[in-house]
């Protein structure tokens, strides 16, 4: 008994076709449909390739790179129809060419197996995302740049365990940001140069007799070089997770970012307000303006770490070569990408948007004693054992608690009373603008500092 004509690509084997709830269980087009464009494009470097080694004709080429080429342009104008008999994006464009050209159309998958198809197509589309999304951070790079040249005056609390430590610029604060992305470009450009590598050519998992040139094909995609072993070639998906791991730091960046926009944006700190724009009111309670964007960027990084450990707990069982496990890899990966795309692009598009309240942000500053540590660097400087300088700042501190008022706000005899080393000069480091501008070294927050790495960091750019 012959089997069924939609399974002809492999069902010689069969002597029935495949249960339905099987065939709708293991499809793919679904999804993988989106990976068309470059399927089509491996396909014709892949044909041509075979026309260079004699396995077709150059007539034959030119047929069949013009049946494919006519098969993209149909996909891109939503006249294709998606087969899920089928199975996958693969069999479904070659069934289209072998319908389009004839026969002529099943000589396309000679000295291939959709296991290293699949392989170079992903690596294809992923490299494109990879490109695309390392733009995006790179412009918000610079929105963060721009806000920290424009704020590089403004004195701001800075924060350890979310208490008052000492006082910043807020251009010092978004350059932390900054660097945070300065990294997460760093490791996308390294998982790129491992995607950059051609799987094409190990065939199903051994390699193929037929006297293919893979260095030609790499060359024709754009790869960089050939994957050695053909049998990870194949089987291989550390380069998918190694991206889905990268933008899983790049989203717990944005969510640190969410987390102080949050803060900084409620009444109980008035730093900042956002554009209403990037923001939903409540349907009760009308006064409300809720930083939506920044607390859903916050809530899609637990998503895209929940596909980190999805993927990583797909291979950690898997034997070489190639198993369909592997079909569970594209959802992840597009989700992940789609998720971390659409985060970086709002970003990119809200920060430069964003208003500072300098008044409040000083304001906040002048509480919780935030000069403390500059009283201890002055007696220090004046010969006093830092340990012993530590002392008496804390008891001033304790001192000022008790009176109620800032450490700037101590007449002089109550602060040479707990140190004869204290001097009328001892008020040009106690205020914010003396804290911050006595930071003045590479990494530190003075202002002058501040547009110096803002230039370092655009000079990256």
């Amino acid at each position: 008994m012959g089997s069924s004509d939609s399974h002809q690509t492999w069902g010689g084997r069969f002597s029935e076709g495949p249960d339905a709830r099987v065939a709708a269980f293991t499809e793919s087009v679904s999804f993988d449909a989106r990976l068309a464009a470059h399927d089509i494009r491996g396909s014709i470097a892949h044909a041509r390739m075979l026309a260079r080694v004699g396995v077709l004709t150059d007539a034959e080429f030119d047929a069949t790179a013009a049946g494919l080429e006519a098969i993209g342009e149909r996909i891109r104008a939503g006249d294709f129809v998606w087969d899920p008999a089928l199975e996958d994006v693969h069999m479904n464009i070659e069934a289209r060419l072998t319908e389009d050209i004839g026969a002529l159309g099943k000589k396309l998958h000679t000295g291939r197996s959709r296991n290293d198809q699949i392989a170079t197509d992903i690596r294809l589309w992923l490299r494109d995302r990879l490109d695309a999304l390392s733009a995006e951070v790179a412009r918000l790079r610079a929105a963060l740049v721009d806000l920290a040249e424009r704020e590089a005056d403004t004195i701001m609390p800075g924060f350890t365990h979310m208490q008052v430590a000492q006082p910043v610029t807020f251009g010092h604060h978004m350059l932390a940001w900054q660097a945070m992305l300065a990294r997460d470009s760093e490791r996308l450009a390294e998982v790129r140069a491992r995607v950059n590598r051609l799987p094409l050519g190990a065939a199903a998992l051994a390699g193929t007799t037929f006297p293919i040139d893979r260095e030609m094909v790499a060359a024709e995609l754009g790869f960089d070089s050939v994957i050695d072993n053909s049998l990870d070639a194949v089987s291989d998906r550390d380069f998918a997770i190694e991206f889905v791991s990268a933008a899983a730091l790049v989203m717990t960046h944005l969510s640190r970012f969410s987390e102080e926009l949050v803060l900084w944006m409620s009444p109980a700190f008035g730093f900042v307000d956002l554009p209403d724009r990037y923001c939903t009111g409540s349907s009760i309670m009308p006064q409300k303006k809720n930083p939506d964007v920044a607390e859903l960027v916050r809530g899609k990084t637990a998503r895209v770490n929940g596909h980190l450990v999805s993927l990583l707990t797909l291979m950690k069982g898997q034997p070489l070569a190639y198993n369909r496990d592997n079909q569970e890899d594209k959802e992840p990966i597009f989700d992940v990408a789609d998720t971390v795309m659409a985060s970086v692009a709002l970003y990119a598009d809200m920060m430069p948007h964003v208003t500072v309240y300098a008044d409040t942000c000083r304001e906040a500053a002048r509480q919780g004693f935030a000069t403390a540590t500059d009283l201890a660097d002055y007696l220090v400087r004046r010969g006093v054992a830092f340990r012993d300088a530590h002392e008496i700042v804390g008891q001033s501190v304790q001192h000022a608690i008790r009176v109620g008022c800032d450490l700037a706000e101590l007449d002089l005899a109550t602060l040479q009373g707990f140190s004869e080393h204290i001097s009328a000069d001892v008020y040009e480091v106690l205020t914010l603008e003396g804290s911050v501008a006595a930071r003045d070294h590479i990494g530190g927050t003075a202002p002058a500092q501040v547009r110096a790495a803002a230039a370092r960091a655009r000079h990256t750019l």
